[in-house]
Formats: structure tokens, sequence, C-alpha cells
């Protein structure tokens, strides 16, 4: 029986690369078939209402817009996405806030392999998340405690605000990530992925925890120092951190 490909739409605004990524992708991920391709945000919004595509390659720099503009343009249609961009400390934090898939360009054709992968098994699963609709409105959103960040469980994803989190703890492969309602989620991330993508008001202060200094209650200068959270949860200060926490309370 033949498998049904995944129906797919590049979106770049250069021609040799959007010929680089149709050639990768007719080579290495024959379970993607390129229905047609776009090279600005107006004309991709356009392509994608008329060919409703299962998967969307789209750079996240564009002439006359960006990435999240074409999402925004696109809310009442549902594909994956994989985004293809340069190195931005910008955008590569929105997109890991978002559990969104990427490719850095020059692209990877290992990475590319990986990333579609991932896809098709979301696709075959069934097990989507609007992914694009978070990245649209922490696009939006300028405190950046309002924004939200999706969380990968065990069990497939949770979308929480940044707002609602208390403190993040190290569990070895897993993350325990601990909201303000007193529940715990086990996050399948590193405590470091948090760290790289968190903003401000989190903040590290021990090898093990990464807490949301909103919710601190007390700190205490004895047994080397802790902190005590809204939670009840007494949570060790290593030294190398105790600087970067007491400027944050100056």
């Amino acid at each position: 029986m033949q498998i049904q490909k995944i129906k797919a739409v590049i979106v770049e605004d250069e021609e040799a690369a959007i010929s680089a990524l149709d050639s990768y992708i007719r080579k290495f991920c024959p379970q993607v078939e390129i229905a047609g391709t776009a090279q600005n945000c107006k004309e991709a919004i356009k392509v994608l209402h008329l060919l409703q595509p299962q998967l969307v390659f789209l750079d996240v720099e564009m002439p006359f817009g960006n990435a999240f503009d074409v999402l925004d343009g696109c809310q009442d249609l549902q594909f994956e996405t994989i985004f293809v961009t340069a190195f931005s400390e910008y955008s590569l934090k929105a997109l890991n806030q978002s559990a969104a898939y990427y490719l850095l360009k020059p692209i990877s054709i290992e990475e590319l392999i990986i990333a579609v992968n991932k896809v098709q098994q979301q696709l075959q699963d069934q097990r989507l998340i609007d992914r694009n609709r978070v990245i649209v409105e922490n696009s939006k959103e300028s405190k950046v405690e309002k924004q939200q960040v999706i969380l990968p469980t065990t069990d497939g994803f949770e979308v929480v605000r940044m707002e609602d989190i208390v403190r993040l703890r190290g569990n070895g492969n897993f993350t325990d990530v601990h909201l303000k309602d007193g529940t715990k989620r086990m996050v399948c991330r590193f405590l470091k992925h948090f760290t790289d993508i968190l903003p401000f008001p989190f903040i590290r202060i021990h090898k093990s925890h990464v807490i949301n200094v909103h919710f601190v209650k007390a700190y205490h200068k004895s047994a080397g120092g802790y902190v005590v959270m809204n939670d009840g949860a007494e949570v060790e200060l290593s030294p190398a951190y105790k600087e970067q926490f007491l400027e944050a309370f100056q």
C-alpha cells in the first residue's frame, strides 16, 4: 500500500535557497511532496490558503515581514512548521519557548531528516499542538511574564504562562517544573534548556535550580545561604550564583 505523502510548501525569499532545500527534500525526505513555494510574507499567506499544506518550511526573516507575520495571517489554518533561520538569539529563544522544529542555516541534511521525521510522527499520531498560535501570541505580547512556553511532557505537551512558573529543578534527563497552583510537571528537557530560553525574572541559583524571583518569600544567609519560595520550598543558593541573586533585588 502506498503511503500518502506529506504535502508541503517552502517559504523562502532566495531562489537559490528554495532550490537547495527542494533538492535536499526530494533526495533525503521522500515522504514529503513539495506542492508549492512562496518568496515573501504576502505571497506566502495566499499560497498557504490556496494549497493548505500539512507542513511548511518557513524562513524566519524575509522582506516585508517575517515568519511571525505569516503565521499571524494563517491562524485559520493548521499545519506543522519547520522554521529555517540564520542564527539569531531572539528567534531561537522564541522558537525554543514554543517547542518548535527549526533548522539553522546552512542546513544540515541530518538535521533536516530528523525534523521531518519528528513532524511525520506527530502527523501519524495526530498529536497536534498549536505551536504556531503560541508563537504568534508571544510575538504580540510585550510583557515577558505573560508569554507562554510549551512544556514537552511524557504524555505530550502542555502550554503554560511564564508567570505561573515558580521554580524549576533538574531531575536527571528531566526537569521538574513547579507551578503556582501547587502542581508539578515532569518535562522531557534538561534544566539547561530552560536557562537558555527563560528570560528574567528567571535566574539560576544552583546547578539544579532555577527560580522565578517574583515568587521569592525570603533569603537566609545561614547554612551557606538558601532561598524560601512562596510555595514553601527551601532552595539552596550556591556561592557561584549569590551575586546574581542579590543583584536581582537591588
